[in-house]
């Protein structure tokens, strides 16, 4: 059975977008896609229909990941479809968490430093980037990347 997961952020923009591609691209390499399925989704609704920001765009391109996924919105039926919903930060948490149709299901939510080996340390959530410089872009993408090898890793 294919185990699913969502990641979200707030605009579904920059965090989980970037998420999202790059665990698809783990997946792709581990060989895994017919074992587990990725998406992302967002808190908030305003940036639906949208591709992510042109700067997490260009700074995953550079890593070789193309970001290609049109921002939604998570609902409720998400606790049905996925496995783990993987946040970004405790804000999202918390909204994720009041969206959540049951205790049982809200067991499905996971924060993204709950991955994190050597972010653990210094940071306890993944900051949004949007309103920083392109180190902001770079720094989340290093986070992401670590958290999404050692989430693979464990579902594996």
């Amino acid at each position: 059975m294919k185990q699913k997961i969502l990641f979200v952020c707030l605009g579904n923009i920059c965090r989980s977008p970037a998420a999202d591609g790059i665990m698809q691209h783990l997946v792709r390499k581990a060989g895994a896609e017919g074992r587990i399925g990725v998406d992302s989704a967002g808190t908030y609704a305003g940036h639906t229909g949208e591709l992510p920001d042109h700067r997490m765009r260009a700074a995953a391109a550079r890593r070789g990941y193309n970001l290609t996924h049109r921002a939604r919105q998570i609902r409720e039926k998400d606790f049905y479809d996925f496995d783990r919903i993987v946040v970004m930060d405790d804000y999202n948490y918390e909204s994720v968490h009041r969206l959540a149709p049951s205790r049982e299901l809200a067991n499905k939510i996971y924060r993204m430093r709950d991955f994190f080996t050597t972010f653990a340390e210094r940071w306890s959530h993944v900051p949004d980037p949007y309103y920083e410089g392109a180190e902001g872009f770079e720094l989340v993408l290093d986070m992401l990347e670590e958290g999404c090898r050692n989430l693979l890793k464990e579902m594996l």
